[in-house]
């Protein structure tokens, strides 16, 4: 196991005040560093603010996560969180080791992300028991919903009344203040009025009127975040997710996106966070070109992970198009991640297959191609606002399994299975850690009619699944739920086997031609295991690789982990449509 280690700061206090200072400049950064410290005692090896150092591996390659709503799978008369439990218990097994359950709080639209109450379960879903039970058997993710709250949260009432806490908590601004550089990924008005004992103010809101910006501008509101931070620590949360944090901090005449203020606050939860413990890792959930989104590694002192975004647009545009080269490009291109630092990879989630990190990637033809596709194949394109006052593309909502129903040359074909199960293998082996939507997981298809009753686009892809009945399709072999579920469950054991698809292990990309995606991990150099050449057929043709174009070390005799076959790569080698092979050489 690579020894990706945390390191305590030689002086928590200074550390944090530091942060302070920058956040909030002229306030009393002392009182504030005092106050935040608190919270989060004891600290781990320590109780005062003194360092301490601690070699705590934070991950390996038997990291595999599972994205989930709380109610993904429901039973009669039983709550969900059980029922999600019993599903993790009799059919996953240790397949996954993290769990991200999607916002389990009372919320007011939004399928969570509206929160009403941070620091209670619903309880539709189950309670803190619950959670605590699933954080027993993996590591469990939750969302921190940091940029917004409901507009049914005891502190936005309080809000409209003028009464603590929540009278100062929300960023109001002059309707005539210039907010014409806010880039946000919604069409609705940004500002909504709302009557108050002072007369009307004008509220910021983001992502929806019933989503209403918090301002962090007022410290008291960062220390009610540490204070949900904790409680959320002391209930089994182990992994972050700092949801739409690149719209945290406000400031007018900006784009209001990836401010400084934001960067450092991130910092200062990661600096409190790892004192208190230092296997909880920070993600940040930040849907913005490439470029934009790596700032938020900082310098290896930001979140340990960043979402892969621009990774399901690729990858389902290589698996459609049946050409590897947009792909290639752009992997070659990924910057190697700092220590401490890895990308959670994945294709699908529950919200759409966003084409905005695609932006400065993909021509307009290539774009107006697969927005076309997936409309046939029963997918809806959500849309933004910029300055042009157009309504432009924003993210694809379908679900992973009908998207991949056929290619842009013959529409739908027999390779469904095959084409859905090779985009999963090439992510799996991607340097990072992969994370798998539990929809995609069990080939859940379109829900037209929760589309339909809920009049949301992202809905089509969020489906409440009858436990009872799914399970009837899981130990059915004809059907393809089975099919699915069990052929991608058999690659994450593989995968956990091998120390080569550790998130630190060295990743090479190869160009072999059009029809390949084809790169190398290699495990850390003190590990004396093999390392891996994984290659895919993308198209829906069987391929003939000669010998000559097999990267030079990998003309030998190897060996397939997938099939567990010996293939002879001195005479090249045979493809079959979407074969991948994870390749070892033999002595």
């Amino acid at each position: 196991m690579n020894n990706t280690t945390l390191k305590a700061p030689a002086c928590l206090f200074d550390k944090v005040k530091a942060h302070l200072e920058i956040i909030y400049p002229g306030l009393d950064a002392d009182t504030l560093a005092r106050k935040a410290i608190t919270v989060f005692k004891p600290m781990h090896d320590s109780v005062d603010d003194s360092s301490c150092v601690s070699a705590i591996p934070l991950w390996s390659e038997k990291e595999i996560a599972l994205i989930t709503y709380g109610n993904s799978l429901v039973e009669e008369e039983k709550r969900p969180l059980r029922t999600l439990n019993r599903f993790l218990e009799e059919f996953t097994h240790d397949h996954f080791s993290i769990v991200h359950i999607l916002p389990f709080f009372p919320y007011s639209s939004d399928d969570g992300f509206a929160v009403m109450d941070y620091y209670t379960v619903n309880p539709s879903l189950g309670d803190w028991a619950d959670i605590r039970k699933i954080s027993d058997r993996c590591r469990l993710m939750a969302d921190l919903v940091v940029n917004h709250t409901s507009s049914r949260t005891r502190w936005f009432e309080n809000f409209k009344k003028g009464r603590h806490p929540g009278k100062d908590y929300y960023v109001t601004v002059d309707p005539e203040c210039d907010l014409s550089q806010v880039i946000r990924p919604r069409t609705t008005p940004l500002l909504r009025e709302v009557a108050t004992p002072d007369g009307p103010r004008y509220v910021w809101c983001t992502f929806s009127h019933d989503q209403v910006d918090l301002d962090f501008k007022n410290p008291e509101v960062l220390m009610e975040f540490l204070s949900i931070i904790r409680h959320y620590l002391d209930n089994g949360v182990q992994v972050f997710r700092l949801d739409a944090v690149a719209f945290l901090w406000k400031e007018a005449c900006t784009t209001c996106l990836h401010l400084g203020q934001t960067h450092k606050i991130i910092k200062l939860m990661r600096t409190l966070i790892q004192a208190h413990d230092p296997r909880a890792i920070i993600i940040t959930e930040t849907n913005v070109p490439a470029r934009e989104n790596l700032s938020y590694f900082g310098i290896g002192d930001e979140a340990q992970m960043i979402y892969n975004f621009p990774l399901p647009p690729f990858l389902l545009n290589t698996m459609v198009t049946g050409n590897s080269k947009g792909i290639t490009d752009w992997l070659k291109t990924m910057p190697d991640t700092m220590e401490s630092t890895t990308y959670l990879n994945f294709i699908a989630s529950h919200d759409g297959i966003g084409l905005r990190p695609v932006e400065d990637y993909f021509s307009r033809q290539e774009m107006t191609q697969l927005i076309d596709l997936m409309k046939a194949f029963g997918g809806r394109i959500s849309t933004r606002a910029l300055n042009d006052h157009k309504d432009n593309p924003y993210e694809i909502n379908i679900s992973l399994w009908d998207a991949m129903k056929g290619t842009i040359h013959g529409r739908e074909d027999n390779f469904q299975i095959e084409r859905f199960l090779c985009a999963h293998t090439i992510m799996l082996g991607l340097k990072g850690i992969p994370a798998i939507y539990i929809h995609s997981l069990l080939g859940t298809e379109n829900d037209y009619e929760r589309r339909e009753n809920l009049q949301s686009n992202r809905a089509v892809n969020r489906h409440i699944w009858n436990y009872p009945d799914l399970c009837k399709k899981l130990i059915n072999p004809d059907d393809h739920h089975h099919q699915v579920f069990f052929a991608l469950c058999a690659l994450l054991d593989k995968r956990k086997q091998q120390p080569a698809f550790h998130p630190d292990a060295g990743q090479i990309i190869f160009n072999i031609n059009r029809k390949i995606v084809a790169f190398q991990r290699r495990p850390n150099k003190k590990s004396n295991a093999p390392v891996l050449l994984c290659i895919h057929n993308i198209t829906d043709q069987a391929v003939t690789i000669p010998r000559k174009d097999l990267p030079e070390q990998w003309q030998r005799t190897g060996v397939d982990l997938i099939l567990e076959k010996t293939v002879q790569l001195d005479t090249g080698l045979n493809l079959a449509p979407y074969q991948c092979m994870w390749i070892t050489m033999t002595k």
